[in-house]
């Protein structure tokens, strides 16, 4: 009976520390013209193995509160021995409480992600160091994942893991790779930590809150006042885009958003949308199109 217990207890201990990431990653190789796929095939492996399984916070996830998510990395250059040129490409999604939906939280590519990997050298995160380019910019957008994702369940739930994401970006701007320095471009990894822990976008936390928490959270209880909410997030990011137009976290929130808002808005209990419709067309006008097709 003891040892049952004690078998049940590490069980239960194994589930309630479970790493914080579903994540699948995937390496394409279909622009470089190499017929031996191997070094590809084990860098996706040991990327896959690096970030599911190494444990990013002291935070006890259950295996039903991992982060859902896809990170693609598509090779455009290789010489042959250890330099590659890539983009990656990050999609990342989580529950709705009580339904089986995923919502999007964040969509994002990156094109300035060049690196050095020797196949079968170890990847470790040191947070005291820059390591490599490659584990840096895994390590950094781990983070921010996990960011956006507590932004969405706590007022400024993402708070501690931007910051663990700017010391990523601080070690790693002397390194003299692409996309850590604020000169290097406008949607970069120093301009996306910076727009999140900036006082000039509060705003942006606050409607990953409320949106997803006080919004599609109660969808299913209530889902004409979970889209009156949703609908009120517009208007708190037109605060946002009075302050500093079409900024970056504007156009990424979109990017990430603009297929769901379309479907919330034209199905389900009946909402007035004609105010919400001539604020989307003001803070986001680069879709304009698809809030041409809300309709009911």
């Amino acid at each position: 009976m003891r040892k049952f217990l004690f078998v049940l207890f590490c069980v239960s201990v194994l589930f309630s520390t479970a790493q914080e990431l579903n994540c699948k990653i995937t390496v394409n190789s279909d622009k470089i013209g190499q017929t031996n796929q191997q070094i590809f095939k084990t860098l996706e492996r040991s990327l896959n193995d690096f970030v599911n399984k190494t444990k990013w916070t002291n935070k006890q996830f259950a295996r039903q509160e991992k982060i859902n998510a896809n990170m693609l990395i598509n090779l455009s250059q290789f010489d042959g021995s250890s330099n590659f040129q890539a983009s990656i490409q990050l999609q990342v999604s989580r529950p709705v409480y009580n339904s089986t939906y995923l919502t999007p939280i964040f969509f994002h590519k990156d094109n300035d992600f060049a690196f050095q990997y020797i196949e079968f050298q170890p990847l470790v995160f040191n947070p005291n160091n820059f390591e490599s380019n490659l584990v840096s910019v895994i390590s950094y957008y781990v983070y921010i994942v996990l960011g956006m994702d507590a932004d969405t369940f706590a007022p400024n739930g993402g708070r501690q893991y931007y910051a663990l994401a700017q010391n990523i970006l601080n070690q790693a701007q002397q390194s003299g790779f692409k996309g850590w320095n604020q000169a290097d471009g406008r949607r970069n990894r120093f301009w996306l930590s910076d727009n999140l822990q900036s006082n000039t976008f509060k705003e942006f936390h606050q409607v990953m809150y409320q949106y997803h928490r006080q919004g599609l959270d109660i969808m299913h209880e209530d889902p004409k006042k979970a889209k009156v909410k949703i609908s009120n997030t517009f208007n708190i990011l037109s605060l946002m885009n009075k302050r500093r137009p079409n900024s970056f976290l504007m156009q990424l929130f979109f990017d990430t958003k603009s297929d769901e808002i379309l479907g919330i808005f034209s199905d389900g209990p009946q909402v007035s949308i004609t105010r919400t419709v001539e604020t989307l067309n003001k803070i986001a006008p680069f879709y304009a199109s698809k809030w041409e097709d809300i309709k009911f």
